[in-house]
């Protein structure tokens, strides 16, 4: 099965064509474009930013972001779980807010401070 996208690795944004089957990368100009065409088209991962509800604060909502790439096939789920979450102030900018999301092994972390 051959892919075609768009490296995102730096600003070139080279027209990739991807061969899962063979595992070889077309197209690229450097190797981050080989190791990301791979990673997106085997294994997608994504980083996560989004917004939990947050009590005692001056603002109704903390942003956070998961602290690594979890699968791609995992972000609604996660969403779920962090759109239930309400925290309280004080938060630290880097404070824990979700441990271990669905067993990834990655952290939701507050992406602010908020008193």
């Amino acid at each position: 099965m051959k892919k075609e996208l768009i490296c995102i690795s730096c600003p070139l944004g080279c027209h990739l064509t991807v061969d899962a089957e063979n595992k070889t990368v077309t197209g690229n100009t450097c190797k981050r474009g080989e190791i990301y065409g791979l990673n997106e088209v085997i294994n997608p991962v994504r980083v996560i930013t989004s917004t939990v509800k947050i009590e005692g604060a001056r603002l109704p909502v903390l942003p956070v972001k998961t602290n690594g790439a979890i699968p791609k096939n995992m972000n609604f789920e996660a969403m779920n779980i962090i759109n239930s979450v309400t925290c309280t102030a004080p938060i630290k900018v880097g404070d824990v807010i979700i441990k271990d999301i669905l067993g990834t092994g990655i952290d939701v972390v507050a992406a602010r401070s908020l008193d």
